[in-house]
């Protein structure tokens, strides 16, 4: 840690970090986890839609959608909603943060100027690497092509997370109890050799189209992001089965209030769940959903398409 760092009344080492998190995937997750990492208390600007609109054309998601996504980021301590676009001195004066992170890709304002510049100068910014291999550009562009392309993981797994040891359990706050004996420590490289680089034909089939927008391992680390998740099970069967519940003894088996689309053969997916009384039905009292942020993207692709054009001319 670097001498000048605990600057406030508390020795807490504060850090800002601030952007849009718009179609938050765990590129970004990834990025606040290396941010985490460099302080104690991590606190996070979310810029408004009209911010975002100025400088680079509308977002997918709402300002107030955005902000309760970033919250449920396990590595998230504090969300400062409203954030203004460039970083300024006052603002980590204000919150009382030792210093500014972003990741080592560009950011500008909608003149090109450096939306860092100010606390660059004044030696209160940290970078941290980005993750390769994913961004918000990608997955509207995914959305806009509709194609499966992402379906087949093309990279090795030292390429696909700069800055993150490739161990996916990393994401997870828990060991692996239901490993029992061998404590087997899934990586992204074993994902992607037991998957052998198939599209994922559960989600795929009940879900038709090019769903769904992300991969496997795309959605794992996803899910892990997420501060009221404690594990993951990688590939889990789309039927709740008797063997499934008393492996992970499972006391409350849940679903949202989207409409529950058979099994393969016809039956009720959460049939077992249902006969032992342990099912219930949760509302979020949020109808957003894959579809919405899709017709989103389509009613707004001409302004889309332009600004993931001017993003690839600034990263070239």
């Amino acid at each position: 840690m670097d001498s000048d760092s605990k600057q406030n009344n508390s020795g807490t080492v504060r850090v800002w970090a601030d952007g849009c998190y718009d179609m938050v995937h765990f590129g970004h997750a990834n990025s606040l986890r290396q941010a985490k990492s460099l302080g104690d208390y991590l606190i996070v600007g979310v810029h408004t839609d009209e911010e975002i609109a100025n400088h680079k054309g509308p977002p997918v998601y709402t300002e107030q959608e955005r902000y309760k996504i970033v919250r449920a980021i396990k590595w998230v301590d504090e969300v400062v909603e409203g954030a203004p676009y460039v970083t300024t001195i006052e603002t980590l004066d204000k919150y009382n943060c030792d210093f500014s992170i972003h990741g080592d890709d560009i950011t500008t304002t909608s003149e090109g100027v450096d939306t860092y510049h100010i606390v660059k100068k004044a030696g209160k910014y940290r970078e941290v690497s980005r993750t390769q291999g994913i961004s918000t550009t990608d997955l509207v562009g995914r959305m806009l092509l509709m194609t499966k392309q992402h379906h087949t993981y093309l990279g090795s797994s030292e390429s696909y997370l700069p800055g993150f040891d490739c161990n996916v359990t990393n994401f997870s706050q828990n060991p692996l109890p239901y490993t029992r004996v061998t404590n087997l420590l899934s990586t992204s490289q074993r994902i992607t050799q037991f998957s052998d680089g198939k599209e994922p034909k559960v989600v795929n089939r009940y879900k038709g189209g090019n769903y769904p927008i992300m991969n496997l391992q795309e959605r794992v680390l996803n899910v892990l992001a997420c501060k009221y998740v404690s594990e993951v099970v990688i590939g889990a069967p789309y039927c709740v089965t008797a063997e499934l519940l008393d492996h992970f003894k499972v006391n409350v088996v849940v679903h949202g209030s989207t409409t529950i689309l058979p099994d393969e053969n016809g039956a009720d997916p959460y049939m077992e769940a249902k006969k032992r009384g342990i099912f219930q039905s949760i509302d979020s009292g949020n109808d957003t959903h894959t579809d919405t942020i899709i017709r989103r993207i389509i009613n707004n692709r001409i302004e889309y398409e332009k600004r993931n054009k001017r993003k690839e001319i600034k990263l070239a």
